[in-house]
């Protein structure tokens, strides 16, 4: 009978020895979709420029979609959820959130990124939706925190879209002074505390009195 111990199995793409960080194969591969767009760049040419296998790009984001759904959100993350935005005064959040959003999306890289077509518009979308609502929510704080927070994401999703990702004349002819003009009061009264509101029975509303 052969008592030795079977060889350890072998994970196909998991990182040996001191293998490059995932930002290092994120910065690689944002400098290819800002280079050759996203259908230009393929795995193995992230691979190449990062020195590593492409089974390890496989490993850590699963395709060239994750891959870039990671540099999006990185970009993403450092503009909108860093500490400046989302600690200090809420009375100066809205600001804050202003000019986060459109210095992200006025940096030409950036916006050489969001071209790409749908993949952009799908990080975009799940960014929104899973990372910002989030955050705010936490921020926030409070019973109606999400109420307020969807608010406010519905605000700057619309900024986005009628200003960068399918543009319209008068929104993007304005400057950012004037974005923030017009968007702030919307969303400080998006951030406002909702006010308690009586709820009704088949009685009536909560507090009348009974019919005689």
């Amino acid at each position: 009978m052969n008592n030795a111990a079977p060889a350890p199995a072998r994970t196909r793409g998991r990182p040996r020895g001191n293998p490059p960080t995932r930002e290092a194969i994120v910065s690689a591969a944002r400098t290819l979709f800002l280079e050759r767009g996203y259908r230009g760049t393929t795995v193995r040419a992230v691979a190449a420029v990062a020195g590593v296998d492409a089974a390890l790009i496989a490993y850590h984001f699963g395709s060239k979609k994750g891959l870039f759904a990671d540099v999006m959100q990185f970009q993403c993350a450092n503009a909108l959820a860093v500490d400046h935005v989302l600690v200090g005064d809420p009375a100066t959040l809205p600001e804050r959130l202003i000019e986060a959003v459109t210095g992200l999306w006025e940096d030409a890289d950036f916006l050489t990124l969001t071209a790409q077509g749908d993949e952009a518009a799908e990080v975009i979308r799940e960014y929104l939706e899973s990372e910002l609502l989030g955050r705010l929510v936490e921020f926030l704080g409070g019973r109606d925190a999400t109420a307020r927070a969807t608010a406010v994401v519905t605000i700057l999703g619309g900024l986005i879209y009628t200003r960068y990702l399918n543009p319209l004349p008068t929104p993007a002819a304005l400057t950012t002074s004037e974005i923030r003009e017009i968007l702030t009061p919307a969303l400080r009264a998006a951030l406002a505390p909702r006010p308690r509101t009586l709820t009704t029975t088949g009685a009536g509303r909560r507090g009348s009195s009974a019919p005689a």
